[in-house]
């Protein structure tokens, strides 16, 4: 006979065993699932100043604030093993003073956690033990409830006129006159088990999953130093895009 020992590992054995195929299948089985994402980014406003971007900067330096609007549709993300979905916004541009071949900079300029409804909602079992509060007020005539507005799924962000979080700097101190420059959606989706998956790009598939559709803004260049020209708009090149580097799914 077994001593409780050896029944105790057995049992736990079979246990992790169990709960390791379990989660394999969870991981694999979100490639059946469609992901079909999309998103619009336009230009707003931006402006280039010259002063200290933060507080601990030792030294002045151009850096770019730039206002945008952010239609973006992610529900096809949000599955059974999605815990949140990290969104961010880049700014792509050539860099000062090198050669056409080099690659480009890219700065974040804004980004966000958006939770499932799992996340942001935990399960607590023990709201069924919790006992409601007496009332000593009389009782009212029953009014006719509200109907509940359907639940909307996670994924869905709107964003008009939207300040960055970040500012864009440059190694060199220099943006203005800055050309080629385009806003670029990217994202990593977080799952309860199993691999990060990252953007796909557009005209890009994999299985069931297709890259965004949209998710890069018009080309425009970046206006002169504020106050030392008169017209601090952007302007919009007419022609050209910028070769941005693109993030591979990964699996």
């Amino acid at each position: 006979m077994h001593s409780t020992l050896v029944r105790a590992q057995n049992v736990f054995g079979f246990f992790t065993t169990v709960a390791f195929c379990t989660a394999l299948l969870t991981a694999l089985s979100v490639l059946l699932t469609p992901q079909t994402p999309s998103a619009t980014i336009e230009l707003r406003n931006v402006q280039v100043v010259k002063g200290r971007p933060h507080y601990y900067s030792p030294k002045k330096e151009e850096y770019a604030h730039i206002k945008f609007d952010l239609d973006a549709d992610f529900t096809s993300l949000f599955n059974w093993n999605t815990k949140q979905l990290f969104v961010w916004i880049t700014a792509t541009y050539p860099p000062a003073n090198t050669s056409s071949s080099a690659h480009p900079s890219q700065a974040i300029i804004w980004d966000t956690i958006v939770n499932s409804h799992s996340q942001s909602h935990p399960f607590n079992p023990f709201k069924f033990f919790e006992k409601a509060p007496l009332s000593t007020k009389k009782p009212q005539k029953s009014t006719p409830t509200k109907k509940q507005e359907p639940r909307l799924r996670p994924g869905i962000v709107r964003l008009k006129n939207s300040k960055p979080k970040y500012q864009i700097t440059d190694i060199s101190g220099l943006l203005s006159d800055c050309v080629n420059v385009t806003l670029e959606v990217g994202w990593n989706v977080q799952p309860w088990v199993g691999a990060l998956t990252w953007t796909l790009p557009e005209g890009m598939q994999l299985g069931r999953w297709k890259g965004v559709k949209g998710g890069k803004s018009k080309v425009f260049n970046m206006p002169a130093l504020k106050g030392k020209s008169a017209n601090s708009e952007p302007v919009v090149a007419s022609s050209g895009t910028p070769k941005a580097a693109e993030a591979s799914a990964v699996l």
